[in-house]
């Protein structure tokens, strides 16, 4: 089955949709970034945040590469994207773990993706984050479900990077709400002050202040665990949120790895503040368009598959896509839609 904008009579060059405050174009990002229709942009992106497709053994509807192939794949995007970043801009990647095809060990793929990323780009790793999914299905079968010699794999790895040392970030703009027990604290300021074990000395007034909410942590999602507390969840497990039901109601696919709305929230949060730019080159169902366009940033997306980019249409009030435009879409995505449910692929 076909499956670009150029098969349903849009032209990959122009947005398949837009808002007063983004736009998202399907085709693929490395070819769209190269064309001269995208040099306006360089130098003008605050944050490029993105979730591309993992370096799975398992082949996915939405493509992804393996071992060395997805280490040059993934290398020869950074130059491509820091030139886009403004100064201070930041790129923050979501990756998944990968395993050895066959054996209980995982593969060191995303940590050598990772270098590869960061020397092509130029980049410095400014902190590491990881978003624990308590969601997520035992994984790896074979050595989680049938043999019981591993647990499952959980959690993916989220790096934030800059061409500089000091982007533009201000965690004030991601403070969670104080515990109850740190409110009674700063209500009563009695705490027991004074050196720790640990060499540090606590002083007197260092947690009487009311700073308007507690720093958040560096992991994402564990909020059940009694070890971890105050801690954003992420999750994609809602089944009737606007764009699952918008998905069934028209019969088309869901994207297989929707990325938590939280998640994409808090980055952008955390890194650009409202009328910046921010850019996601892997939108799938454009979770991060939505959710810039709801925190007042603008926003540009990239997805190469259009049934995923049509029904990315779903996340966004009608009265913010043109009306003739959104119809149009809606029919060449049921048209999509068809195509693959008749697909000889599919029915035999």
């Amino acid at each position: 089955m076909q499956d670009s904008a150029h098969a349903f009579g849009f032209s990959e060059t122009e947005p398949l949709y837009s808002t007063k405050l983004g736009s998202l174009y399907c085709g693929k990002s490395d070819e769209l970034l190269s064309s001269p229709g995208f040099r306006k942009i360089q130098g003008k992106v605050q944050l490029i945040f993105t979730s591309p497709p993992f370096p799975l053994n398992t082949k996915k509807e939405y493509g992804n590469f393996t071992g060395a192939a997805y280490v040059e794949w993934l290398g020869k995007f950074a130059p491509l994207l820091t030139k886009l970043l403004k100064p201070d801009g930041s790129i923050v990647l979501e990756i998944g773990n990968a395993w050895q095809r066959g054996e209980p060990v995982m593969s060191t793929t995303v940590l050598r993706a990772l270098l590869k990323f960061l020397d092509e780009g130029g980049l410095h790793l400014c902190q590491e984050f990881v978003c624990y999914n308590p969601a997520r299905l035992p994984s790896p079968i074979q050595w989680v479900n049938v043999e019981r010699s591993r647990v499952k794999d959980a959690f993916t790895r989220v790096w934030w990077m800059s061409p500089v040392t000091r982007p533009k970030a201000d965690n004030r703009r991601v403070l969670r709400e104080y515990s109850d027990s740190m409110k009674k604290l700063i209500r009563t300021k009695k705490y027991n002050s004074g050196p720790r074990p640990s060499e540090y000395v606590i002083g007197a007034h260092s947690f009487a202040t009311d700073n308007g909410g507690a720093i958040p942590p560096n992991v994402i999602g564990a909020d059940e665990l009694p070890s971890l507390t105050n801690i954003l969840k992420g999750t994609n497990t809602r089944s009737s949120d606007q764009y699952q039901l918008f998905c069934r109601d028209n019969r088309v696919p869901l994207h297989p790895a929707r990325m938590p709305s939280e998640l994409a929230e808090f980055f952008i949060k955390f890194l650009t503040e409202e009328k910046d730019l921010v850019l996601d080159p892997f939108a799938g169902s454009n979770t991060t368009g939505s959710v810039a366009e709801n925190l007042g940033r603008r926003w540009l997306s990239f997805e190469s598959k259009f049934a995923y980019a049509a029904s990315s249409l779903s996340r966004f009030k009608p009265a913010l896509v043109p009306k003739r435009r959104a119809q149009r879409i809606i029919a060449a995505l049921q048209v999509s839609s068809a195509s693959a449910i008749n697909s000889p692929a599919l029915t035999s």
